[in-house]
């Protein structure tokens, strides 16, 4: 191989690395996220336990057209 070849696949290389380093920390933002609400919809699912009739006379209620 010449100077030249070796010296784009170095380059490619290192853009691939950096490309991974970028998904790598977007993924990483991203699984906070979610952990982030996965906290807020458990804490939302105990309230909603907490008041009962708070679900189920909304699923009760008939629609207007009866």
């Amino acid at each position: 191989m010449d100077e030249s070849r070796i010296t784009e696949l170095e380059l490619r290389y290192m853009q691939q690395q950096e490309t991974l380093q970028a998904l790598s920390d977007v993924l990483y933002q991203q699984q906070r996220v979610i952990e982030a609400l996965r906290v807020e919809l458990d804490l939302l699912k105990k309230k909603l336990e907490a008041e009962p009739g708070l679900v189920d006379a909304r699923q009760q209620e008939r629609p207007p057209h009866y």
